[in-house]
């Protein structure tokens, strides 16, 4: 019998640069997605606070490595992973890519000019919010692929989820 289609795939082989890809691609979504609750979030209750701008953006990113962390670790307990095994994977898988893409994006709402100084009732500043995620993901996808071509970063959790 040959059971060939049951072992692990060979990174090294043509074929396995599409699924390094799309494992890159789900994860970049991930990311922007725990990213973009976690700011907008944190600039809403900022804003209801009557923050200025700085404090509200720091309680942003802040909210944005909780919110994206928390969309590995929880999977990854429901699944039965003890608490500190689920956390250090999702420190390994998502910090990198959380770190880009809040760098990213945060520098482009500082680079457009007036975004900070428009107010969080502004349309310039939540369209260089949005305009910094686009370039955030941009920036964050090879990053996020070139990790999991290596097996680190969400290819980590990807494991730990099976």
């Amino acid at each position: 019998m040959n059971h060939a289609h049951h072992a692990e795939p060979d990174p090294t082989r043509r074929g396995a640069a599409p699924d390094a890809t799309r494992l890159a691609l789900a994860a970049t979504r991930h990311c922007l997605t725990g990213c973009a609750i976690g700011e907008v979030v944190g600039l809403m209750i900022s804003g209801a606070l009557g923050l200025a701008m700085e404090p509200a953006m720091l309680t942003g990113i802040g909210l944005a490595f909780v919110f994206g962390y928390s969309f590995t670790f929880v999977p990854l307990l429901r699944s039965g992973m003890a608490v500190a095994e689920a956390l250090r994977i999702t420190l390994a898988a998502d910090t990198i890519s959380i770190v880009v893409m809040e760098a990213v994006d945060n520098l482009v709402v500082l680079l457009v000019p007036g975004a900070m100084e428009a107010g969080l009732d502004s349309v310039l500043f939540w369209a260089s919010l949005a305009f910094g995620f686009i370039v955030a993901f941009a920036a964050t996808f090879p990053v996020n692929r070139w990790l999991i071509a290596r097996g680190q970063g969400h290819a980590l959790a990807h494991g730990g989820h099976g």
